[in-house]
């Protein structure tokens, strides 16, 4: 994988995105355990708030879904629990988000998953005017208009972000 050139080997995210004929930018970074997004944006030279995180969660049922979150906000698992009528949300254990995602966490894209879940997208990210997301791989974003996330995946704009 050459980072000069800027192009990272495929990823099922990449391939969904291919396949469904979506312009998306590549943008690799050197991965930092638990550097999480504030590390992405700043190695890429982006504001944090434009760099989306995928979350994996469960509902009350134990049912998995995705959350699509500002990088540097925080899920209100309330107010999402309250938006999709569950009981309660809460986050997936690290090897039950990788079962479902079928991605490493830290490199979880919400294109390309091994299951389909629902996807909810908090809706302040749908007003920026571009985003940087997970492609698939840890180190790698791919930067797209934010529209991508309901023609693509279906996402469902709720809002339920707090400041980091």
């Amino acid at each position: 994988m050459s980072r000069k050139s800027g192009h990272v080997s495929e990823t099922p995210a990449t391939q969904f995105l291919r396949r469904a004929g979506v312009v998306f930018s590549e943008h690799p970074y050197d991965y930092v355990e638990h550097g999480g997004t504030a590390e992405s944006a700043r190695q890429l030279g982006v504001p944090e708030h434009e760099v989306v995180k995928t979350l994996v969660m469960q509902d009350d049922k134990a049912q998995p879904l995705i959350v699509l979150m500002h990088g540097d906000c925080q899920v209100s698992t309330r107010k999402l629990a309250r938006a999709i009528g569950a009981r309660s949300v809460e986050p997936c254990r690290p090897e039950v988000a990788q079962r479902h995602s079928g991605y490493l966490v830290g490199g979880t894209s919400p294109f390309g998953t091994r299951k389909a879940m629902p996807v909810y997208v908090e809706a302040s990210v749908l007003d920026l005017p571009r985003i940087l997301i997970n492609g698939g791989r840890r180190g790698f974003l791919v930067g797209m208009a934010p529209a991508v996330l309901t023609a693509q995946l279906g996402a469902t704009a709720v809002s339920c972000a707090l400041p980091a």
